[in-house]
């Protein structure tokens, strides 16, 4: 970051020189923080869409160019030729691992993927019908409870710890959510299998037989937990830090995370999107729903088709549509009309000019809710995936602010609406 240059503001016949910084990439920041002591005043900004919270290193998003880059790499590049645990190194650590470095990181996720025996005493306290986030926003934060080796914030070596448990339990626990909500005995994780092909044997095998994992499924199993893994400053991230400003220990700070991901307008896009698609319902209806779609005057809106930050296309869901691609081919739609409906829905909308128009192309929680359906889990489970994948970009930006010696708790601003000062007025005279 450097400061090249000033604004100047005029307010009430004064004037005042905020630095202006500039990043490695992407738009300049005018930095207010003496606005306040100096001027006596706050600026406004809901959903703080103009306002940089912070200074990261990690992860760089440029909508308009559809571009996404993790410590300077383009997600389709580590998407296509890297892996989930590979990706983690890179956002923990700043860099691409050796070969020795990187053996040594997934042994380290590996052997640690079981949880402290008493916890399974956790889920027997939940209701069988409980929704899967609810579970795992109880069970991530009750780890502060059996992991008091790891929870001193300011020992570097024991969040060193914490991130490494945490990236590797939070696959057995979004299993055994899972498991625990079909009535289903959880299943061990094993030493012998790789990240992606241990979550989906947790979630899929039985004691009954042995489960036989298949590469294309575990494949683009890791590709959503890679596609999943950072995406900047979003809500979920943006409660970590601000929870983690407190100084709140790791395991709280993920909880409020996955807590804050839970939400529909956040996590929960996949989701909708399959849903819409249960709406639909057959093939023969697309029309009449791509109609609905283009008239203004119809709230029904397409899931799974735009987003907020990209304004051209996803980086993400070009990718994913080769996974999902594959899947299908593996798995077949015949006998499932909602991913028939899935792929001529695709079809159309990318063949109509409204749409091109209108920059509604599938994006990636399009691709990941038909690979997630295809491969046979629940849409309760999309999000507790999105939750899973997206733990390391919590805890990487987590220990990036830890780290950061300029760093405060989190306190926003408001613009006060209501009454003034008043005196109280006794029951009886009102």
């Amino acid at each position: 970051m450097t400061e090249s240059k000033t604004a100047t503001l005029s307010l009430d016949g004064k004037t005042y020189d905020l630095p202006v910084h500039s990043p490695t990439v992407g738009p300049d920041v005018l930095d207010i923080t003496k606005l306040y002591g100096q001027a006596g005043v706050f600026t406004h900004d809901p959903g703080f869409t103009s306002t940089s919270a912070c200074e990261s290193t990690i992860t760089y998003i440029d909508g308009g160019k559809g571009e996404l880059l993790h410590r300077g790499y383009p997600i389709d590049q580590l998407a296509e030729k890297s892996h989930y645990l590979e990706v983690c190194y890179l956002l923990l650590y700043g860099e691409l691992p050796s070969a020795t470095q990187l053996e040594d990181f997934e042994n380290r996720v590996t052997n640690h993927t079981m949880i402290h025996e008493q916890m399974v005493n956790f889920f027997r306290g939940f209701r069988r019908d409980a929704h899967p986030m609810a579970v795992m926003t109880g069970v991530v934060g009750a780890m502060s409870a059996f992991y008091h080796d790891s929870t001193d914030i300011s020992d570097p070596w024991q969040r060193e710890v914490a991130s490494i448990r945490l990236i590797a339990k939070m696959p057995t626990i979004a299993a055994m959510a899972y498991k625990y909500t079909i009535g289903q005995p959880f299943v061990y994780p094993r030493n012998d299998c790789d990240y992606a092909t241990n979550f989906l044997r947790m979630c899929f095998a039985v004691p009954a037989e042995e489960y036989v994992p298949n590469p294309i499924l575990s494949r683009a199993m890791d590709r959503i937990f890679t596609l999943h893994a950072d995406h900047e400053q979003n809500a979920s991230t943006s409660t970590v830090r601000l929870a983690g400003s407190s100084g709140a220990n790791p395991f709280a700070c993920i909880a409020a995370g996955i807590a804050c991901l839970w939400g529909p307008a956040h996590g929960g896009a996949n989701q909708a999107c399959l849903e819409m698609l249960k709406e639909i319902g057959s093939v023969d209806r697309i029309p009449e729903f791509i109609a609905r779609a283009k008239d203004k005057n119809d709230p029904f809106r397409l899931m799974g088709f735009g987003h907020r930050v990209y304004k051209n296309f996803d980086p993400r869901a070009t990718v994913m549509k080769k996974s999902a691609d594959e899947v299908l081919d593996l798995l077949g739609v015949e006998n499932n009309p909602l991913l028939q409906v899935a792929k001529e829905l695709e079809r159309v909308a990318l063949e109509d000019p409204y749409f091109a128009e209108k920059k509604l192309f599938p994006n990636v929680d399009f691709y990941s809710g038909i690979i997630l359906e295809a491969m046979g889990f629940p849409t309760s489970m999309f999000t507790p995936i999105f939750a899973l994948s997206r733990t390391v970009g919590w805890i990487s930006q987590w220990k990036e602010m830890i780290a950061d010696p300029t760093g405060k708790i989190g306190r926003p601003r408001q613009l006060y609406t209501g009454s003034g000062a008043r005196d109280y007025v006794d029951i009886e005279s009102r």
